[in-house]
């Protein structure tokens, strides 16, 4: 009997040592604080700091980079509570940085549905207004387009519009802003490269 509480006691021990070093083998890793849009810089009060145990499978930013990691624009909508992942940044300083940016409000069916998101290719197709009649020849004509990138997109509110933030050249940021306030624009996406 005294033999087999020694040996309990001795796995015991053994046990309490592996739990240990098992918690002591934990990195400091950055979450998200609060809610970030993609394409939005972010910022120190985006970011917060936690311990996780440390695990090939995950690649989350360490608390080390924040300083570098402070600015840059995120790919993809980030939520609090979540780890920060490198491949969850934009590359570069960010969409769209280097060219103009247009809020286009798209109602449903002006875009696939759910199916944009940032750093895609689409088509800004110019439709016509409202009660416009065109004649025979205008309509057999290709409608204008102008190329643009999606920076980001909001949620859909109640009725299923989003904005979706497009970077376009500098030439034609005005003229898509006034199509776009007019309702005048439905997007097509380009084909994704594989």
């Amino acid at each position: 009997m005294a033999a087999l509480c020694i040996v309990l006691a001795v796995l015991a021990g053994l046990g309490a040592a592996a739990a240990v070093t098992s918690a002591s083998d934990r990195t400091r890793v950055l979450t998200i604080a609060r809610d970030v849009p993609a394409g939005q810089a972010l910022t120190d009060a985006d970011l917060a700091v936690a311990e996780v145990s440390a695990d090939a499978a995950l690649s989350p930013v360490p608390a080390a980079d924040k300083a570098s990691v402070v600015g840059k624009r995120p790919a993809v909508d980030l939520r609090k509570g979540g780890m920060l992942t490198t491949s969850q940044l934009a590359a570069g300083t960010g969409l769209g940085d280097d060219e103009q940016q247009v809020g286009v409000q798209v109602k449903r069916g002006q875009a696939p549905a759910g199916t944009l998101a940032p750093g895609d290719k689409v088509l800004a197709v110019t439709t016509p207004a409202q009660g416009e009649q065109q004649s025979s020849k205008e309509a057999e004509a290709p409608p204008s387009t102008l190329d643009a990138t999606v920076v980001n997109v909001s949620r859909p509110d109640a009725s299923g519009t989003v904005v979706v933030n497009l970077a376009v050249a500098t030439t034609d940021g005005p003229l898509l802003a006034t199509r776009a306030a007019q309702g005048r624009i439905a997007l097509v996406r380009e084909p994704r490269s594989s």
